[in-house]
């Protein structure tokens, strides 16, 4: 009888396969990412439930409208995918590309890498164009150093949102737990905003994203503490000191977790004062160490980074070790 590999097995083979080709361009421009997919539909759902004369009570509504459809389209997708893989060889196969289109290590670490070598080969110019690929905020209002603490940022926010959190949920909840927590993290980045447009309509999806991001952010911040451990050069008491502390003035309920672990780990302050679009936002440093940030600290930042993830692999497949062997 065929036995189904199990649900670690695939997430590490995903994450290998992931890290090595991240995910192709060429493959991209050809058929899009199953985020864009997830992301045209939102944008379907949204242009026809979001009218401008509906009163925000009536836009609250249609927003959970949009949430809850999201939802069981991506379970019924998830459902169907998991039929599929029951097929032995090829539904291994096939579970292995789905999580590593939806898992981002190797997508992040090169965004994030981008950013050095920019700042190394063609300066400010260079480092504003590649940080504007991945952070919401004004580039041309960041000097160098703004735009290191930017990407650190991005790094530790992401490494939850778009590591963490969608292999949290696999091997939850499996494929369909999987495709829909990138669904509702999608929906957030999309309509979460708290601008006139989203403020009514996206609050279903904001406060569902903060849930389901809750234990994946705790999480990152822990395995970034355990990192700084082996990472020369980092500090574990320090990256304790500021998760204990800072993360829960974050102005998000989640990003604070990882961003303070890693600026404690570095002995940086990130976050505090920045601008989106032209407005301010005051957010609340995390740690207390130097706020000006240099191109090496993007490179430990990403060692850390590269430590916790493999770590919390190992242990992820010790684990799924001991339960197939007491099986």
């Amino acid at each position: 009888m065929f036995v189904p590999p199990s649900r670690t097995l695939i997430l590490i083979v995903a994450f290998g396969i992931e890290a090595v080709l991240a995910y192709p361009a060429s493959l991209f421009r050809a058929i899009g990412h199953p985020v864009s997919w997830i992301g045209s539909l939102i944008s379907a759902l949204e242009s026809r439930l979001n009218w401008p004369d509906y009163s925000d009570v009536m836009r609250r509504a249609t927003g959970i409208v949009t949430v809850l459809v999201l939802v069981m389209v991506s379970l019924v997708a998830g459902l169907a995918l998991d039929i599929v893989t029951r097929v032995p060889v090829l539904g291994f196969v096939i579970a292995v590309v789905v999580v590593a289109a939806l898992v981002a290590a190797g997508s992040l670490d090169k965004h994030v890498r981008a950013v050095a070598t920019a700042l190394r080969t063609e300066g400010l110019v260079g480092g504003r164009q590649s940080i504007a690929k991945i952070v919401g905020r004004d580039p041309h209002a960041l000097d160098q150093a703004a735009i290191c603490r930017a990407a650190i940022e991005s790094l530790a926010e992401n490494a939850s949102d778009g590591v963490t959190a969608p292999a949290f949920w696999f091997l939850l909840g499996g494929l369909p737990g999987m495709i829909a927590y990138k669904a509702i993290n999608t929906a957030d980045s999309m309509i979460g905003h708290l601008s006139d447009r989203y403020r009514a309509f996206g609050w279903a999806a904001a406060r569902l994203d903060d849930l389901v991001n809750w234990p994946a952010s705790r999480l990152t911040g822990l395995i970034f503490i355990t990192a700084a451990w082996v990472v020369p050069g980092a500090s574990a008491a320090a990256a304790w000191e500021a998760f204990r502390r800072d993360a829960r003035l974050h102005r998000s309920p989640n990003a604070g977790w990882p961003e303070a672990a890693m600026a404690g780990a570095l002995g940086l302050r990130l976050a505090g004062p920045r601008v989106y679009d032209g407005k301010s936002v005051d957010d609340h440093w995390m740690g207390d160490g130097r706020a000006e940030a240099t191109v090496d600290d993007i490179g430990r930042a990403l060692t850390i980074y590269r430590v916790a993830i493999a770590g919390a692999l190992f242990v992820v497949a010790i684990i799924g070790w001991l339960i197939n062997a007491l099986d």
